[in-house]
């Protein structure tokens, strides 16, 4: 684990059976950062692998000092384990991406210096060319829509999970089970507004199986979109004019 406290890169990975692409993704991830100038840490949050996961997240911290990870308890789902990389982060600029291998790494010094030129809070990824199956693809298409619909973002690929965000955006978000799909609005909600939106590569899934279903997207995405509306509608954000002692 990197103590230092002048981390100014933190890449979160949740992973959850994905002992095949944790060394593929890791020698990716540091090629990606080979010529990068600042201090990065690369963070693996285990959210309860049954597979050989940990033991392949032991040999790579061993072998590549940026990299360390967490273990969790028990499976506790995408959101619980991105938010834990969230509040155990040092870096001023987190990113996170996915386990399976299908965001690529390459992506990240260009979502980092598009921050830093835009001044943004956020660069959301979309994928410009998306690897995977007609069925997933439309079912992404309909919830997205409708996310967008119920809380008036304009969001186009809020299912990417490849992004980079100043890490103060996300100190007090709230955690809730599918939280993940709904980071930009969730961000804005805490009153941090610059979002932009950049192409990033999408590749297929060569290794692992997919966690994706319909009923444990879809479905349960439509009907958190209700729940983040009502924090949308009843959200206050105090601003102090003065302080007098």
């Amino acid at each position: 684990m990197n103590t230092k406290n002048n981390v100014y890169l933190s890449i979160i990975i949740p992973i959850k059976d994905e002992e095949d692409n944790i060394p593929i993704l890791a020698n990716e991830v540091n090629a990606a950062l080979k010529d990068f100038s600042q201090p990065w840490e690369c963070i693996w949050i285990n959210d309860g692998s049954t597979d050989r996961s940990r033991e392949k997240l032991i040999q790579l911290t061993q072998e590549k000092a940026n990299h360390w990870f967490v273990d969790l308890d028990q499976n506790y789902g995408q959101s619980a384990a991105m938010y834990t990389g969230f509040k155990v982060a040092q870096g001023q600029i987190l990113v996170t991406l996915d386990g399976d291998g299908q965001n690529d790494p390459k992506d990240i010094p260009r979502l980092v210096s598009f921050l830093e030129e835009h001044q943004a809070h956020v660069v959301n990824g979309y994928r410009a060319k998306r690897q995977d199956s007609i069925l997933r693809k439309i079912a992404s298409k309909i919830a997205n829509g409708f996310r967008n619909f119920i809380t008036k973002d304009k969001i186009r690929d809020v299912g990417c999970s490849l992004r980079a965000m100043r890490k103060e955006c996300v100190q007090n978000i709230f955690l809730f089970k599918g939280m993940h799909r709904f980071l930009p609005t969730l961000i804005r909600l805490q009153g941090f507004e610059k979002i932009v939106e950049i192409p990033v590569n999408h590749r297929p899934r060569t290794k692992g199986q997919t966690k994706y279903t319909i009923n444990n997207r879809l479905w349960v995405g439509l009907f958190d979109s209700f729940g983040v509306l009502w924090m949308r509608k009843r959200r206050v954000l105090p601003q102090i004019k003065e302080i007098k002692k």
